[in-house]
């Protein structure tokens, strides 16, 4: 099947979560090592355990549509995620799956609107912006590179590719910035110096939903 012909359906979105939790499970020591330096130092036990929640009801069933797919894993990140990840990252999920509605086949436009209203719910909930040291560093560059993917004539894969670049190189940008929300904040400028954890988290998933794009079998 060629890149032109990949189906962004319920099956796509599985294979994201699937994903998403296979690449938190891998770096939770690493997330943990990040929120010890400016937070809890919960912040990878955390996300291993609301997103292996998340696929492991898949198992019980998977729902008929990508939206219903992605709010139900929304609400288990609400519940099963401890600290502010849970509400940020679970309000993502669940802000995206009301933007796609009923609709069961998406195409790169669609996908580019749901994720949006996903970044406009973690901000309306977090009320962070770029420079904040957040999920919003990583998520927001995201975005901007997979809507100029799109507009540029990219195709989807190539497009969630370059998003995936932009919110890793986001992540790694929070590392001189000092902390304006969250728990790091209340460190001031001791929390320079340091990645922010989120933000990994942030580029994780979009590592997974790169994968999972690219996942054509």
């Amino acid at each position: 099947m060629r890149v032109d012909e990949v189906v962004l359906d319920t099956g796509f979105v599985q294979r994201w979560l699937d994903e998403a939790a296979a690449q938190i499970h891998r770096n939770r020591d690493f997330l943990t090592q990040l929120d010890a330096a400016i937070g809890d130092a919960d912040h990878g036990v955390n996300m291993d355990r609301g997103f292996s929640a998340a696929r492991d009801g898949l198992v019980v069933g998977v729902p008929a549509t990508p939206g219903a797919l992605l709010d139900q894993a929304g609400a288990t990140l609400v519940l099963r995620v401890g600290g502010a990840a849970g509400p940020l990252f679970g309000t993502a999920l669940r802000r995206a799956a009301a933007a796609l509605g009923e609709a069961e086949i998406l195409d790169g436009e669609t996908l580019l609107r749901a994720m949006r209203a996903g970044l406009d719910g973690i901000q309306r909930l977090g009320a962070a912006v770029e420079g904040d040291k957040t999920i919003v560093d990583a998520y927001a560059p995201a975005m901007l590179a997979f809507e100029r993917g799109l507009r540029g004539g990219r195709d989807v894969s190539s497009a969630a590719v370059k998003a995936s670049a932009a919110a890793d190189a986001g992540a790694r940008a929070t590392v001189p910035m000092q902390a304006r929300k969250g728990r790091a904040s209340y460190l001031g400028p001791r929390s320079i110096g340091h990645q922010d954890p989120g933000a990994t988290s942030t580029a994780l998933l979009f590592a997974a939903l790169a994968h999972a794009v690219g996942d054509r079998e």
